[in-house]
């Protein structure tokens, strides 16, 4: 065999003939003279090549050991070699192809099922693809390279195996896990190149082509690169691939799209996996940072995080290494601060992987606490919500303490800081040259007996020394725990404003948040577990199970070696948290312990246990925690009613009978338990007592003999005991009855008894009367109704189950109106009558009461008769109207802020029931909004939002009230009122529709509202109009308002509004038609500057027509506002007239000559003299006002309404006249 194989660049070239001794394919044949299946034949003869190469790696190994080949043996072998190989890897290629392009055509549709007979081939190279892999690695892991002269591999050989594997790389399922396999091989004959066929430079420039190209590849290629450099000691290929991304400049990675985020990805993979390899290169990566591509960014910051947490790390490092630490982090600090948010995100996710390994210096805990509490305020969710796990990350894995209150962290500071001050004070006490304080010399004959030897003097030294030095850590370690502390206190207060945010990802973090510094004991950290609470009435419902899960891990999964320990500090926790609590966040409790209590279970069972005996007084426990176990059993009573039933005995025994006047608190949170069995009502029949029950016994009679006592924790008692009795007595009227006149007696009798009958028994007495009063009218249309309905259902049901036999009774009954909607409509008239005939009789005592403050000067009688007063309005309709205007005589005039505050929630009621009654006074609640007392204020917008936004009142321009609490000094009162424009924002142009009325009542020269006040209301306002037909109506309306405005103030409020208003082309075209409105205002600075800032807004980013536009509208206000309307319009006549006179007008030929026709044109020796001005026997009237436009879009006359009050004496042109000028 004289030729010699040479791999091709293509497989057409051995066809064409080349050098001396070079191979030639000399026979090429015809499809049809194939094999059977033509081409494809190579899918079931492939075995037989694959068996060629096969042998190769089985005949070689022995033969290039031997070392006794010949030339020809020589040759012969290497182009075998060459010829399998090449012929292995060009079908390779072919098949791959083949294969990618079928899975293509093939792909099954949505609803279709995949054809077999299409994927047949595809499923056997699948097979087959592992297996030539596997042949190849075994034939090039041999050192076949003797077989070329001088040992020299051809570079053609090289590139048609490693041609094949990137071949292979592209394809788009090669990094999913059932590839694995041939993943591995891939890498792993792409090594075996790169370490024995000198492959690493076309392999760095063939990495940043997969990459530039196949976005996909990014985790392969990071897997490749680490392989090769661990697996084959090829460390030189990281540094050359990370050389060859850092040279890439900004432009050519603008230009490359899913190049950027291959690259990025590449970087951030690579660095998990041989970020050791990547250190010496890192500085090459740097200059990206200041790139303009944040993906670049995000790499390099990933980067440095994953080196700072897998290498620079401890406390051993060496001084280069402590070096590039500290410059790292410095890099990481800087881009907390980026201008993307996403590498914001990024570097804060990065900080918090540093923190959770522990790889950041203690010495900068403090200063990236600081910047990362300052990142909770930023616009982006994402860059807040990761400011606050990396806040939590810090707590969770701080070096400090487990415990990091402050408090607690000082007292061991201050003994461990006089400590170390005695210990300094020893120390200036032994130096030599001060002599020592209160201590005697020695004489010479004691240091002649004990002379100190030098080496006992520098021991008692260093020990000396070392303590300090212990001493001085010691007190410095506590320092930085209390400073962490005060940090972590300080935070809290921030991320609890964090819970109501709008973005669930934030609000859940903030809880997680919450429960970290509470299980780390954080002073505070109660406030931000309690403002969560509500969060479970969230309609979020990953929001309401992240509240659930978080509380469930702080207070329902206890720790303890028994169930008993268990169920103790269960109990322990849950009172701590309802200590002081308000009654919402008792009602928002109740669900979650609810939930615990539904779950049977021998803790449950141990923790009611617990409960009563904590409540009972067989252990030993302060009174707050007495009230707290009774309330948790009435929250356990809502999931199990016998947990109470069962035990009302002991209810009424412990808190309700002669020790009831210790502690009416416990009584009325005894009472508020008890009210919980009341909500397990059957559809059948509802659950009472009878009126004889013991229950209501200790109810009467505590209730009855507070009323002449002067306890102030009576009164909540009262409320809450006599609405138990009318949810469960049978007969709760006529026990409110008894109870009414033995309360009346025993007053009676005290006065009778010559006693002194103060005040306050009269306002307890008032007080108990408006309650039963209030509740006997909710027990007849609640309870009384539901009853009536319930027996009506049961009595059709029974007509229904009798068939016809009682069909001509129904008859007669749907004839008398006594079934359906004429029944309930009988039931609801026969419970009106009684509620205005049969409820009430004779005069109210606490009608002169209210009328006479001047007689009755007491605050608490008149309180009571106040809240009294209104609740007997409550009856009915004719009570109402008798009274209103006593109640709002009441409201306006009272000196008491609680008697206000108390008639505005009444008035509220009152305005629910009676909405007709209460509309004409509307303007008379609103007016409390602007109330001397915060308080009043505060009870003002709390009930009027209420009523607003439940359509009980209309929407008028009384609303700028509520706009004025928008600068409340108290921040509640500010919030409420923001809360009400952000709610009423959501209901369909409300705001829109009275913005033009609240503008004009705030800009009203009688308020006096400073300019900075109103502007920073309208601000706020203006922010809700966001659609563009709005705007643009407005600006039409608020030019109109020009023309009514009578002072320069109102005309500069006006323009102000329209410079908030985010204008577009529309609404600046309607702008400029507009012109007549405020064009003579123009003059003043403050119409002047708003309108001509609305021209700057405008002219940024506009196209050139619409810019050039902008730019004509601003020189035409700056030339008005500069001369003055009058001016300018005069100027614009003069010119006019001046052009009418010497220009004169052409005048046209009546017949045009004809085209193609020559013609002469007469000149007359009249036609070269200056013609003479015109005299005109009548002149025409020019109309005194004019609206004319160019468009003729709309008739612009004045109506009467619209005649501005001050007159101006201008005269107006035409608006064509004065555009041109």
């Amino acid at each position: 065999m004289s030729w010699e194989f040479n791999i091709p660049v293509c497989v057409a070239d051995l066809v064409k003939p080349g050098g001396m001794g070079q191979y030639v394919v000399q026979d090429v044949q015809m499809t049809f003279f194939l094999p059977s299946q033509g081409p494809l034949c190579i899918l079931e003869h492939f075995d037989t090549v694959y068996s060629v190469l096969q042998g190769f790696s089985v005949a070689l190994p022995s033969l290039l050991l031997s070392g006794s080949l010949s030339a020809v043996d020589r040759r012969h072998h290497l182009n075998a070699v060459k010829m399998g190989v090449f012929l292995l890897c060009k079908l390779t290629e072919s098949l791959e192809s083949d294969s990618y392009r079928q899975s293509i055509v093939t792909a099954p549709g949505k609803g279709s099922k995949k054809s077999k007979s299409g994927s047949e081939g595809m499923v056997q190279w699948d097979s087959e693809r592992y297996t030539v892999l596997l042949s190849l690695t075994q034939l090039l892991q041999l050192d076949i390279r003797p077989l070329w002269s001088l040992s020299l591999v051809e570079e053609e050989f090289v590139s048609c195996v490693t041609c094949c594997c990137y071949k292979l790389l592209e394809n788009p399922h090669i990094s999913h896990v059932k590839s694995k396999p041939a993943r591995d091989s891939i890498i792993h004959l792409l090594g075996v190149m790169i370490k024995k066929y000198n492959h690493m430079l076309g392999a760095r420039v063939k990495v940043i082509q997969l990459l530039q190209h196949f976005e996909q590849l990014a985790g392969v290629c990071a897997q490749a690169v680490a392989s090769w450099s661990s697996e084959f000691g090829i460390k030189a290929i990281v540094g050359e691939i990370m050389r060859e991304i850092g040279q890439k400049s900004s432009e050519e990675l603008s230009r490359e799209g899913s190049g950027v985020r291959a690259f990025s990805g590449f970087l951030s993979e690579l660095s998990t996996l041989v970020p050791d390899v990547m250190i010496p290169n890192v500085s090459v990566l740097l200059t990206h940072l200041e790139g303009e591509s944040p993906s670049m960014r995000v790499a390099v910051c990933e980067v440095l995080g994953e080196v700072l947490v897998r290498v620079l790390s401890g406390d051993k490092l060496e001084d280069s290494a402590r070096a590039d630490r500290d410059r790292f982090l410095d890099t990481l600090q800087e881009h907390i601060h980026d201008t993307h948010s996403h590498v914001r995100a990024r570097v804060l996710q990065v900080y918090t992987r540093i923190v959770n390994s522990k790889a950041l210096p203690l010495c900068r805990y403090t200063e990236v606490m600081e910047l990362a509490v300052g990142r909770l305020g930023d616009k982006s969710v994402n860059v807040c919500k990761s400011a606050i796990q990396l806040l939590a990350a810090f707590i969770a894995h701080n070096p400090y303490s487990c415990k990091l209150s402050s408090a607690d962290l000082r007292k061991p500071l201050d003994k461990e800081m006089a400590k170390l001050k005695e210990m300094k004070d020893k120390v200036k006490e032994k130096t030599p040259g001060e002599p020592p304080c209160n201590v005697a010399p020695l004489t010479e004959t004691q240091v002649e007996e004990h002379p100190p030897t030098s080496t006992q003097i520098q021991m008692e030294d260093i020990l000396d020394d070392g303590e300090l030095k212990k001493q001085e850590m010691l007190v410095q370690y506590l320092k930085d725990t209390e400073s962490f502390a005060l940090q972590v206190e300080r935070t809290i207060s921030i991320i609890n404003n964090l819970l109501y945010w709008k973005t669930t990802t934030v609000v859940q973090e903030a809880v997680q948040f919450c429960v970290t510094v509470c299980e780390f004991s954080v002073a505070d950290s109660l406030s931000g577990v309690r403002k969560m609470l509500p969060l479970v009435w969230s309609a979020d419902t990953s929001v309401k199970e992240s509240v659930l899960h978080a509380y469930k891990r702080l207070y329902l999964n206890p720790q303890g070696d028994s169930t008993r320990a268990k169920a103790q500090t269960l109990v322990d926790s849950l009172s701590a948290l309802m200590v002081d609590a308000s009654l919402g966040t008792i009602q928002c409790l109740e669900e979650i312990v609810q939930e615990f209590f539904g779950c049977d279970g021998v803790l449950q069972s141990s923790v009611v246990q617990v409960l009563w005996e904590r409540f009972s007084g067989k252990r030993e426990t302060s009174n707050l925690h007495r009230r707290a176990a009774v309330l948790l059993l009435g929250m356990a009573a809502r999931a199990e009613r016998e947990v109470i039933l069962s035990n009302l005995d002991t209810l009424c025994s412990v808190a309700l009978e002669e020790n009831v006047t210790e502690d009416y608190l416990l009584a009325r949170d005894t009472v508020l338990s008890i009210c919980n069995i009341t909500d397990h009502q059957s559809k059948a029949s509802p659950f009472r007592l009878p009126m004889d029950h013991q229950l209501f016994s200790c109810l009467t009679r505590a209730i009855s003999d507070g009323v002449i006592l002067t306890d102030p924790q009576w009164q909540s008692f009262m409320e809450q005991a006599v609405r138990l009795i009318y949810f469960l007595s049978e007969s709760p009227d006529v026990l409110c009855s008894h109870l009414l006149q033995r309360s009346t007696r025993l007053i009676v009798l005290l006065y009778l008894m010559s006693f002194p009958v103060n005040s306050v028994c009269l306002a307890q007495l008032l007080s108990l009367c408006g309650c039963v009063a209030f509740w006997q009218v909710s027990y007849l249309e609640r309870s009384v109704s539901t009853e009536l309905r319930r027996r009506r259902g049961e009595r059709e049901q029974k007509e229904e189950a009798k068939g016809p036999e009682s069909s001509n009774d129904s008859c007669m009954e749907e004839e008398l109106g006594l079934t359906g909607a004429s029944a309930e409509d009988t039931e609801a008239e026969l419970i009106r009558k009684i509620c205005e005939t049969e409820l009430l009789s004779g005069e109210l005592f606490q009608e002169p009461v209210c009328s006479s403050p001047g007689h009755y000067p007491h605050p608490q009688l008149t309180t009571a008769a106040c809240l009294a007063l209104s609740q007997y309005m409550m009856i009915s309709p004719g009570m109402c109207m008798d009274h209103i205007r006593l109640l709002f005589t009441v409201l306006e005039r009272s000196p008491l802020p609680i008697v206000r505050a108390n008639a505005i929630i009444a008035l509220g009621d009152l305005t629910v029931r009676f909405p007709n009654i209460l509309e004409p006074w509307t303007p008379n609640l609103y007016a409390r909004l602007s109330d001397d007392d915060s308080s009043v204020r505060l009870t003002a917008v709390t009930v009027l939002t209420q009523l607003v936004l439940k359509d009980v009142l209309k929407v008028k321009g009384q609303v700028s009230e509520v706009a004025v609490l928008l600068l409340d000094p108290e921040p509640h009162i500010a919030s409420l009122a923001l809360n009400f424009f952000n709610e009423l924002a959501a209901k369909d142009n409300a705001i829109y529709n009275l913005l033009p009325d609240i503008i004009s009542r705030l800009s009203d020269p009688q308020r006096g509202m400073n300019e900075e006040d109103f502007n920073t209301i309208m601000k706020q306002l203006f922010s809700y109009i966001t659609k563009e037909r709005q705007t643009e109506s407005l600006v039409e309306k608020l030019c109109q308002r020009f023309r009514t405005a009578k002072t320069e103030r109102q005309w500069s409020d006006l323009a102000v509004s329209l410079s908030l208003l985010s204008m577009c082309e529309r609404g600046f075209k309607r702008l400029q038609e507009c012109w007549e409105c405020y064009s003579d205002k123009l003059t003043e600075p403050g119409v002047y500057q708003p309108l001509l800032s609305i021209a700057a807004k405008l002219r940024r980013g506009a196209k050139q027509q619409f810019k050039a536009q902008v730019e004509e509208f601003e020189k035409k206000l700056t030339v008005v506002h500069t001369k003055g309307l009058e001016n300018v319009e005069r100027e614009a006549e003069c010119n006019e007239e001046s052009q009418t006179t010497l220009t004169p007008l052409p005048v046209r030929s009546a017949h045009k000559p004809r085209r193609g026709t020559a013609h002469r044109v007469a000149v007359d020796d009249s036609d070269l003299m200056t013609p003479k001005q015109q005299k005109h026997s009548q002149r025409r009237p020019r109309k005194p006002i004019t609206f004319s436009s160019d468009e003729e879009e709309e008739d612009a006359v004045m109506q009467e309404s619209e005649t501005p009050k001050v007159t101006t004496p201008i005269s107006r042109t035409s608006r064509r006249t004065r555009l041109r000028h």
